[in-house]
């Protein structure tokens, strides 16, 4: 439960500690008194927008501190801040328009605070009670009263994923025809450069046999030359040779120093005839059809066309044939994909229509519950007649079926007649103020019992109604208050009666400055509080009314 709200330099307030207790809190006061900054800072304290015209006139920042108080540990959402020893909030707000959050002296997001905050306070004020009137807000409330949130997630979930499986087609599909134009650009590259039939080093050989084939004659003519010179030719290099070597030999036996000389003649014999059996082979290699010069450069022509489109070496070619292959194979596994995306599309939309209409089916079971309750709670409210009802409809697609969104495809609408024998119209269009809080109040009744939120917060229950209807009021909220913690604020005695904590709001002024101040009334000073809030002044016979209010409440 929230035990204290401290506040300091926002608005007329200077320094201000307000404690709660248990059960029903009313808080009291003159108009104008401050009894709104109660509930302002608290929203402030729970993550509502800040402005800089909220700091106290003269002052740099303004502090809004809450502190509550849990029977068990409780988990907060979005962290994991230790709740035992219960949970002070603080919000500090400076006049450059910044502020600070802090949870347990941690320092948090003002989105953590905002949802921490919602998940433990629920303020009503006039704004929550117009928030009634939206078709969203309705359909929040129909799900919380009929635990439907986990059918709505499941609903929620299929719907992204049906989202996603859609968006995933529609650019599969997109990419179809550049895909197919890919497809056969790659698939012709392949094939010029298979049916070309390269081979690593090609390219080089092909150059060196061109280089051949363009001097056949001159190379023929040297053949013929050099062989002659080697060996065939009278007075030829190796019959001179076996002359020195003869000679040699004849020396080497009368002068053992020629020995050197003729071993390198001899050595130099096998060498000469090895050159010239190569050179004698030459002949054969240089008898060549013309017409291969030719194919060489017909040949050496297609790598150099290829090498401009896909690499200047061969190595280069093959390496682009490979990539292109796998591409190849990546873009048609595409269209696998895209049967694949489709026929899972087609799957998670059965699943979602069938999620969906089970939901719609929960809801529309729940409404009826909802109904018989709510118009229950309504006459105990002091309403004479009243009927409430509520529609669930869809808007039909193109296809014929309901447009499912993420929280399904239900439109609800809640309907309201304030009295016997009116037609059932829309609350947004027909209810009063007075209707509209009471109908509000009767909502939070009902959803007691499956609402975790602790707090309650009621500003403005009371606009709009008197007499019986008020009596009805507090008795709703001091039922309301058994099971969670109730505040309240109120210039109705009939509520303030059935308070287990009276505070009374004070404006004071002394030397030209404005205070405000809390206290919490007991026996006489609440007797004439009550008193005030009769008659507007503290009478005999307004005292002897409020008395009888209370020791009736009692």
């Amino acid at each position: 439960m929230l035990k204290e709200l401290r506040i300091k330099n926002l608005a007329i307030i200077d320094d201000l500690t307000v404690r709660f207790g248990k059960g029903l809190n009313v808080l009291t006061g003159e108009t104008g008194a401050g009894k709104s900054i109660i509930v302002d800072a608290l929203g402030l304290a729970l993550g509502d927008r800040a402005q800089s015209d909220l700091i106290k006139a003269g002052q740099t920042d303004a502090t809004v501190q809450a502190f509550l108080d849990f029977d068990a540990p409780v988990a907060l959402p979005a962290t994991d801040i230790d709740t035992s020893e219960g949970l002070l909030i603080r919000r500090v707000i400076s006049s450059a328009g910044k502020s600070r959050a802090y949870i347990n002296d941690t320092m948090v997001t003002l989105q953590t605070l905002s949802e921490i905050g919602k998940s433990l306070v629920d303020i009503m004020g006039q704004h929550e009670h117009q928030g009634l009137l939206s078709s969203d807000n309705q359909r929040e409330i129909l799900d919380l009263y009929g635990r439907l949130q986990q059918d709505r997630e499941a609903v929620a979930l299929l719907f992204n994923e049906v989202r996603d499986l859609k968006k995933e087609c529609v650019e599969l599909q997109e990419k179809a025809r550049e895909r197919a134009q890919r497809l056969d650009l790659l698939r012709f590259q392949i094939g010029e450069i298979d049916s070309a039939d390269l081979s690593p080093g090609e390219k080089g050989s092909l150059e060196q046999e061109k280089k051949i084939l363009s001097n056949l004659t001159k190379l023929s003519s040297m053949t013929e030359s050099v062989y002659a010179l080697l060996y065939e030719a009278e007075g030829s290099c190796l019959e001179k040779l076996a002359q020195v070597r003869t000679q040699l030999r004849e020396m080497s036996l009368i002068d053992s120093s020629t020995e050197e000389a003729l071993r390198s003649i001899e050595a130099a014999v096998p060498l000469l005839e090895d050159a010239s059996i190569a050179i004698r082979g030459c002949k054969d290699r240089y008898d060549l059809d013309p017409a291969r010069l030719e194919f060489v450069e017909d040949r050496l022509e297609t790598i150099r066309k290829l090498g401009k489109k896909y690499g200047d070496e061969i190595e280069d070619i093959l390496k682009y044939r490979d990539r292109a292959e796998t591409d190849l194979e990546g873009l048609a596994s595409t269209d696998a994909r895209h049967a694949a995306a489709t026929s899972q599309l087609a799957l998670k939309e059965t699943e979602l229509e069938q999620a969906a209409a089970a939901l719609s089916g929960a809801r529309k079971k729940t409404a009826r519950k909802l109904e018989q309750l709510v118009s229950k709670t309504l006459k105990e409210l002091a309403m004479s007649g009243p009927g409430f009802s509520i529609d669930i409809s869809s808007e039909t697609g193109q296809d014929g079926k309901p447009r499912t969104g993420p929280k399904g495809f239900d439109r609800i609408e809640f309907l309201f007649s304030a009295n016997p024998g009116e037609p059932l119209r829309p609350l947004s269009k027909i209810i009063s103020g007075g209707e509209l809080s009471r109908v509000m109040l009767a909502l939070k009744s009902i959803l007691a019992e499956v609402d975790r939120t602790p707090v309650l917060i009621f500003d403005e229950v009371d606009a709009g109604i008197g007499g019986r209807a008020a009596e009805s009021v507090g008795k709703k909220l001091d039922a309301l208050s058994e099971s969670h913690q109730v505040i309240c604020i109120t210039h109705l005695p009939q509520i303030a009666t059935h308070a287990d904590c009276h505070l009374r709001i004070e404006k004071n002024a002394l030397n030209g400055r404005v205070s405000v101040e809390v206290r919490e009334l007991t026996g006489k000073e609440r007797q004439g509080e009550i008193a005030r809030m009769l008659s507007g002044n503290i009478t005999d016979i307004s005292l002897k009314h409020a008395g009888e209010l209370l020791e009736k409440e009692r």
